[in-house]
């Protein structure tokens, strides 16, 4: 299974050339997770995937969730894998800023402040979006039991996040995809 997530990232998400990145960096390759994650063979082996890393982990947690857009199918996949081996991990949203109409909320979906939750992300380069998903979190009541990336870049995120308390799991490290 994770074999086959590693072909279909390969095949579906690298981009060699020239890139910018969210972070600033320059790159001479771009993973796009969402056309793997998004996929719906993708979506099904991840999900499978990252329930198995969270529960691997001993992370007990309500739901899962982290910011939009690249955590989104992320956590409605692993979310969607839990309802076949409960316990069921529900997801939720965090928006990149609160709406300005009706709740007005920045974290959408199955998410109460107390919850213990699971912050996700398609990839990690910086760790600048999982760190602003679990400032969300926190800032709701939220308890974060640990951060599951689908790819590291190895580029210093999980280093930082792990800095800030926070324990990280990768389903494929990006020497993986590009070796």
């Amino acid at each position: 299974m994770r074999e086959r997530l590693i072909a279909l990232l390969r095949e579906r998400s690298v981009e060699r050339g020239d890139f910018v990145l969210a972070s600033g960096r320059r790159s001479s390759y771009y993973i796009d997770c969402r056309r793997t994650t998004m996929h719906a063979e993708g979506l099904g082996l991840v999900g499978a995937l990252g329930l198995a890393a969270i529960r691997g982990a001993g992370w007990e947690a309500e739901a899962v969730g982290g910011l939009t857009l690249g955590a989104d199918p992320v956590a409605y996949a692993i979310a969607r894998a839990s309802a076949d081996a409960p316990p069921l991990l529900n997801g939720f949203t965090v928006r990149k800023q609160a709406k300005s109409h009706g709740a007005q909320r920045r974290i959408e979906g199955c998410f109460a402040s107390g919850a213990r939750v699971v912050v996700v992300e398609d990839v990690i380069t910086s760790g600048g979006s999982a760190l602003e998903a679990v400032a969300a979190v926190r800032a709701e009541g939220g308890v974060v039991a640990g951060v599951l990336a689908v790819v590291d870049r190895d580029e210093g995120g999980a280093l930082a996040l792990r800095d800030a308390g926070l324990p990280v799991r990768t389903l494929v490290p990006v020497g993986e995809l590009l070796g």
